[in-house]
């Protein structure tokens, strides 16, 4: 009786609870509504579309709950009362609790969205009570059911309405902590709707830096980022800003600490890094540990597990085999948290020591002048050498982990077995280990294999890149690119046996479980070890976990030695001596002195040691004055760069007392250089914006006309290189920036206040300089006043200028007018013509900018899956090797199964049949295994390669447009680091995907087989996981994309900064660019961090559910009675159960990592549909083999437009040029010259009108048939790494002996002589071992060498002294005497002497006659530019 009573009494009392919650939240709901309607305010409509989508997500997983509950048990009450025609309180007042429970959450739904406010306390409190009440009923009642166990105090039935509820108990518990965080991120919708607001989306505790620890643990920091990506494509913007820890200026200010407090010592770099971050180690080395014990906690309980399936017990037996469930999913618990902090914690050092590195060798290149590293040499640094020793912080902890992991193995191997099967063990796991070892060193070297070819494939591909204009005109990009592909097919090769032997380790790897368990069992049965079911599931068990140090062990040791090699690469790198590095004198006194050059030597350094070093040597003491204005001239090669590279400090000073330099300079160097970015940011360079100083500096320097003429004016944005730029417009940007700068000496052109020191050629302009330097063979042999030079006959000086009077002679002004008193003449030097094959000319060129990179939105189309899988074969193997997967799985389960069985006493299996049977089996098993990973390999292979030559192909194909609006870093990403992925990477994730859902199927097949009731669990979990994942996958999509467009910039960023590196210093501007950097640097950082976090947050929820599965199933298993199953099945379903999370893990991880993978054939898709040019061959309409004869070219009414929406740039031009003669076109900036020849060569194809050659319309001929019978040497001249022969002759048609003469020809043949290897002497990257002009007189040699009978002069003599010029213009003049010659004049006497002229103004032909009855009429436009002409050089 009192044991009714005191039920009675706990029935009232929970009953009394349910009642106080209902009236809770009635008060609750009637107090907000009452505050709501005096608050007023609603949702505007213009918020409505922001919230959709997580009014979805709320709905589905916080009201949708609440109503299921609801109807469960109003229709369980609806059921007594039919059945029993009863009425309980317990269901009257639990069903209007959660009736009203329903309604708090359809009233929160809107509530939550519209304030920042998270979800009822109330509501919270009552789904906690009732999970925690429901979960005891639930549990109580089975322990109850299956066992004699009396409770001391009865507890309220658990009736069929608890069980349905229970999961979704568990789901509201785990989502009210979840959506309370997101719905704060939701309380303020203007700031995913705005986005001047985003930043206040990351000023909340959401943010990584302001979570807590359980935050942290589950990841909760990154819900509402989720929730944004959710709502809108996620941009840069949305992402939260990274801790401050893991910012690249806090990273490497405490890398530079490191290397601070070890200053007695040589540079340690690994020392400094570790000292830097071992903190941070220390806790993830914690993790880690933590991790490993808890991992091998199943293994060693599962023979406890199986024994008490096995054995007859008592219904108290129940609560072991329930603890033995709860120890499981507690440790598989402990293991999940663990690992993913340890995943992650790994990641956070990898970033922190990736930008700590990049910062250190970015601050190396801009101070060390010196430090003979490439250019290419730097950015593979960061490219290659950085990521890798960031990647390696994955790796760090396996060189301690891996021992005490298979340690752990034998304690429970010995545990189990006792101490000669483990040892056996240990010597099969020793002789797995050894036999991987010689495969994974050559992995290794056939890796290294791979990165010397694809770097030396990067490297052309980069300087093909850059040259494609020159290729095309030249028609040899069929010849670079077999040059490639023959490249890429070394690169293939090695891949090919990098692969099959990656094939042979995976082989291994998957067969060294059984290798292993054959070997221990064999010596089991030979010793009659006793063996259980028990014993041999948990050994089975602990032989798969070896798996992975038998894998690690050569891994991890290929990882190390490729670790150090990179360690020691930037090591040297950030050795180099600081020494070298030149500090400018300065001094605080008032000095009219501003350079004083005392008696020394310079010298290049050079890493090829049989050339001859360029040297500068100054034979006397020199002293400039404050504004004096320098100029240094001299022949080509005679060293005018190299002596202002001395006085700037960035030449090596071999002896002698070196330059002291007094105040600030500037520098405008020969090759321009040009930042990304707009026109004013260039001129400006880090000054603050002065609008009267700038108007001025842009006048000065005749940037007025140019900036008129662009679209956007100063704020026009220049493309990679100022590509988009012409010669003079890159110059005067580069002069203004040095104007403003308002620096004491100005190492180029004209200051009135300031000192100036020019190189020049311009003869003309000497007298106007107060001091001349004369080089020769890099020697000041004269230097003095122009007056004082030019007096002496025998001087350097005297015999140029005479060469350069020999050159103004060629040209005779109208006599009608004298050039000194004749009228002004309204055009000034750049007017003459300063265009470059570089697209639209005014307006039109900027209306095509640089694009930012466009990415794909959405989910990866199955388009692209479908492309990838049938590249290889038409996906003809991909069966076969599904089949092998699953036959391999079937076979593996059936031998385990099979040792399990026949173990058993009961069974009486004998020992040669035991184990015969089972080598049988896992022989079997690992054939496949093989089958599959040779197959796989051999598609990866082909695969990889069509996609790359698809992608190269189009590349190659494109329209000069096309490279116009692409920077070359975005084309390399994709031929590198996207090509690389496709290489050995997506291949083995989209099988590892397949292969991993093939054996979780299975799991849950065996599962089901144990006990049917399993299989709804899985499909509700698997349920759940799917949604999580399609959750998850829209922000890890856009953040993986997010990931290659945001690495760009920053070998965009480093690569600009090492080619300006001395204008960067010049200017002292490195402060400014380091800034840039560091911030570049954090934009990657952060979106690395949260790519990394979206990971874990998705696999730890999947992880809990999926043990939360495991569990269930074990407490099934405990319950079932022991005749209803069978031990040894169960047990394998059990130890199986073991991977499950792991298992499902790499399913959901892959299932995303695949589409994150993806991308890259994405990116590369992209590239494959380029619009192409017209056909290089068209081979019904090929010209005869000796066309052109006569070189006649017809215009007949030619219109040239560069798009449909952009107005003409050629309107109508009709004119003919006749066969053998020299043809002058001169013209102003934008008169549409570049066009004209541009549409000759079909670099744009015409609108409207014909060209015909010979008669022959161009239009109707493949463009190599065209272009090949060309011949044009462009105004930039480019060289290309290899040697003088591959730089005169790529297709190897001509002899040496012909190559020698038009080296002869053009003033090259004693520089060539200059190295013992002549013909076969190197040339460096983009010829940077050989002077500008020698680089114009290679291009001039190229020409003259092809005998074309049309040859296109872009003032091919630009660079070039007057001296040479004559001497070249004559030799022209000599080889081309039967050839049609049209040249785009930048000096009136390259067209003088041409036999005819033609003016073109505004896309039209103003003027087209001899230059002699040009200059007959004064009032025609030639005449007033020679008039010009006359005017600046009659002077001298």
């Amino acid at each position: 009786m009192g044991i009714f009573e005191l039920g009675t009494r706990m029935e009232i009392s929970v009953e009394i609870v349910y009642a106080a919650f209902s009236m809770l939240l009635v008060a609750w709901l009637l107090i907000d509504i009452l505050k709501r309607r005096r608050g007023g305010g609603d949702l505007r409509c213009r918020e409505l579309e922001a919230v959709k989508q997580f009014t979805v997500l709320f709905t589905a997983f916080t009201v949708l709950p609440n109503v299921i509950i609801s109807i469960l048990y109003l229709g369980f009450g609806f059921y007594e009362y039919w059945e029993l025609r009863i009425i309980t309180s317990k269901s009257v007042f639990l069903s209007m609790t959660w009736i009203l429970a329903t309604l708090v959450a359809c009233y929160s739904k809107n509530r939550t969205l519209r304030e920042d406010n998270r979800l009822p306390l109330v509501i919270i409190l009552w789904w906690v009570f009732y999970c925690i009440f429901d979960s005891l009923s639930v549990s109580i009642h089975l322990i109850t059911r299956f066992s004699s166990i009396e409770l001391p105090y009865p507890w309220p039935e658990a009736n069929i309405a608890d069980f349905a509820s229970l999961p979704l108990l568990v789901l509201l518990c785990f989502n009210a902590v979840t959506f309370s965080c997101s719905t704060k991120t939701h309380g303020d919708l203007e700031t995913p709707l705005l986005q001047e607001k985003h930043e206040s989306l990351f000023k909340d505790s959401t943010c990584y830096r302001n979570a807590g620890i359980w935050s942290k643990l589950t990841f909760k920091w990154l819900n509402p980022l989720f929730s944004s990506g959710r709502i809108e494509k996620l941009e840069l913007s949305h992402v939260p800003p990274i801790p401050a820890s893991e910012t690249a200026k806090h990273a490497s200010s405490l890398l530079e600490d490191s290397f601070g407090k070890n200053k007695k010592e040589t540079l340690n770099l690994p020392k400094a890094i570790a000292f830097a971050v071992w903190k941070s180690l220390t806790i993830n080395g914690v993790f880690a540990g933590v991790n490993t014990v808890a991992s091998y906690t199943g293994p060693l309980l599962i023979t406890n597990f199986v024994n008490f399936l096995s054995e007859n017990h008592d219904d108290s037996g129940h609560i072991h085999g329930l603890v033995l469930a709860f120890i499981f999913f507690f440790s598989k618990t402990v293991e999940s948290v663990t690992q993913r902090q340890w995943y992650f914690g790994t990641q956070r050092i990898g970033i922190r020591v990736r930008a700590a590195l990049s910062v250190l060798v970015y601050k190396k290149s801009l101070s060390v002048k010196f430090a003979r590293s490439s250019n290419g040499k730097i950015i593979n640094m960061i490219n290659v050498d950085v990521e890798r020793i960031g990647d390696f912080c994955w790796n760090i902890h396996g060189v301690w982990l891996l021992p005490f992991q298979v340690f752990l193995a034998l304690v429970i191997l010995y545990i189990n077995l006792g101490a000669a099967p483990s040892i056996a063990a240990l010597s099969s796991t020793i002789l797995v280990m050894v036999s991987n070892t010689p495969l994974a060193s050559k992995q290794e070297r056939l890796h290294s294999r791979i990165m010397e070819a694809k770097d030396s494939r990067i490297k052309a591909t980069s300087e093909t890149l850059k040259s494609m204009r020159v290729l095309k005109l030249y028609s040899w990009e069929p010849t670079f690119l077999k040059k490639l592909l023959q490249l890429r097919e070394t690169e293939r090769n090695w891949l090919r046996k990098y692969l099959y032997t990656s094939s042979a380790i995976a082989f291994l790897f998957w067969a060294s479980p059984t290798l292993v368990s054959v070997v221990t069992f064999s010596v089991c049965i030979l010793l009659k070890t006793p063996l259980t079911t028990g014993t041999v599931l948990s050994a089975l068990a602990t032989f798969r976990i070896l798996q992975e140090p038998i894998y690690n062990l050569p891994e991890l040791i290929s990882m190390i030695a490729q670790t150090k090699v990179s360690i020691d690469r930037i090591q040297d790198f950030l050795s180099e001596d600081d020494q070298k590095k030149q500090i400018p004198y300065q001094t605080p006194q008032a000095s009219d002195i501003t350079i004083e050059m005392k008696c020394g030597e310079y010298a290049w350094e050079t890493i090829d040691q049989n050339s001859t070093k360029t040297t500068i040597k100054i034979t006397k003491n020199m002293k400039i004055m404050k504004g004096y204005k320098v100029a240094v001239c001299g022949s080509v090669g005679s060293g005018k760069s190299s002596l202002l590279c001395s006085i700037l400090g960035e030449i090596p000073m071999i002896s002698g007392a070196g330059v002291k330099v007094r105040g600030t300079k500037a520098y405008v160097p020969q090759s321009a250089w040009i930042q990304t970015g707009t026109v004013r940011d260039n001129v400006l360079f880090g000054k603050d914006m002065s609008k009267e100083i700038y108007e001025d500096v842009l006048e000065g320097c005749a940037l007025n006309q140019d900036i008129e003429i662009w679209a956007d004016g100063d704020l026009t944005v220049v493309g990679e290189r100022g590509m988009n730029l012409s010669g003079g417009q890159k110059q005067r940007i580069q002069l203004a920036r040095a104007v403003y700068s308002n620096s004491d000496k100005c190492l180029m052109q004209l200051l009135s206040q300031k000192t100036v020191i020019f190189a020049t050629h311009q003869l003309e302009f000497l007298d106007a300089a107060d001091l001349v330097l004369v080089m020769k063979d890099g020697v000041i042999v004269q230097s003095g006043k122009y007056e004082d030079l030019i007096a002496d006959p025998t001087g350097e000086l005297v015999r140029q200028m005479a060469a350069h009077r020999r050159s103004i002679n060629q040209v005779n002004p109208p006599q009608e007018d004298n050039p000194l008193t004749g009228g002004s003449s309204q055009l000034n030097q750049n007017e003459v013509t300063e265009e470059k094959f570089e697209g639209p000319t005014g307006t039109d060129r900027f209306s095509r900018k640089t694009q930012e990179e466009v990415s794909e939105t959405g989910r990866v189309k199955w388009s692209v899956y479908s492309t990838f899988i049938t590249s290889a074969y038409k996906g003809a193997l991909v069966p076969i090797i599904l089949l092998c997967q699953v036959l391999f799985q079937g076979l593996q389960m059936g031998s385990n199964y099979w040792i399990a069985w026949a173990t058993e006493k009961s069974h009486n299996v004998t020992r040669e049949k035991l184990i015969g049977v089972f080598v049988l089996l896992s022989g079997g098993s690992s054939i496949f295994i093989l089958g599959r990973a040779v197959l796989l390999a051999t598609i990866a292979v082909e695969t990889a390669q069509r996609l790359f030559y698809g992608m190269i192909s189009s590349i190659f194909r494109a329209t000069i447009s096309f490279f116009d609006a692409t920077p070359s870093s975005r084309i390399l990403s994709r031929s590198s680091t996207d090509q690389s992925t496709v290489d050995t990477d997506i291949p083995y994730r989209l099988a590892g995907l397949a292969f991993a859902l093939i054996q979780l199927l299975c799991i849950v097949i065996l599962m089901s087989q144990v006990a049917w009731q399993v299989f709804p669990i899985f499909l509700v979990i698997l349920g759940i996981s799917i949604w999580y994942q399609a959750y998850y996958i829209t922000t890890a999509r856009e953040l993986a994309r997010m990931v290659g467009i945001r690495k760009a910039p920053i070998l965009h960023h480093f690569s600009e900064s090492i080619t300006g590196a001395a204008t960067i210093r010049c200017f002292n501007q490195e402060e400014r660019f380091l800034m840039r950097s560091l911030s570049i640097i954090d934009d990657y950082s952060r979106i690395v961090f949260h790519n990394s976090g979206t990971m874990e947050w998705l696999c730890i929820r999947i992880n809990f559910l999926f043990n939360l599965g495991f569990f269930l199933v074990l407490i099934i298993l405990v319950n079932l009675p022991k005749s209803a199953i069978d031990p040894s099945l169960a047990g394998l379903a059990a130890t199986y159960g073991l991977n499950l999370s792991v298992l499902q893990a790499w399913v959901i991880w892959n299932l995303c990592n695949v589409e994150n993978k993806m991308i890259s054939v994405e990116r590369i898709l992209q590239f494959t549909n380029i619009p192409s040019e017209a056909p290089l061959v068209i081979e019904d309409c090929r010209p005869k083999p000796k066309w052109p004869v006569d070189g006649r070219v017809e215009l007949i009414g030619l219109d040239v437009q560069y798009s449909a929406s952009l107005p003409k740039v050629l309107k109508g031009i009709t004119c003919t040029f006749p066969g053998g003669k020299k043809i002058g076109v001169v013209g102003r900036t934008g008169s549409g010259k570049s066009t004209l020849i541009q549409a000759l060569f079909r670099v744009i194809e015409p609108s409207g009108g014909q060209i015909l050659i010979d008669g022959l319309d161009i239009s109707k001929i493949g463009l190599q048939d065209l272009r090949s019978r060309l011949g044009i040497i462009p105004q930039d001249p480019t060289l290309f790494q290899g040697t003088v022969r591959t730089n005169l002759d790529p297709l190897e048609k001509h002899s040496d002996q012909e190559i020698w003469e038009v080296l002869n020809k053009c003033r090259l043949a004693d520089i060539v002589k200059r190295d013992k290897r002549l013909l076969d002497a190197p040339v460096f990257e983009d010829g940077e071992n050989w002077s500008v002009g020698q680089r114009q007189l290679v291009c001039l040699a190229r020409v003259l060498l092809k005998k074309r009978t049309i040859l296109v002069l872009d003032e091919a003599t630009a660079s070039i002294d007057i001296e040479t010029d004559n001497i070249i213009q004559g030799t022209i003049r000599e080889e081309t005497s039967r050839c049609t010659v049209i040249t785009v004049a930048h000096r009136i006497p390259t067209v003088i002497d041409n036999d005819l002229i033609l003016v073109l103004e505004d896309g039209k032909v103003v003027e087209y006659d001899s230059p002699v009855k040009l200059l007959k009429d004064n009032s025609s436009s030639f005449s007033k530019l020679v008039i010009e002409f006359l005017r600046r050089s009659i002077q001298e």
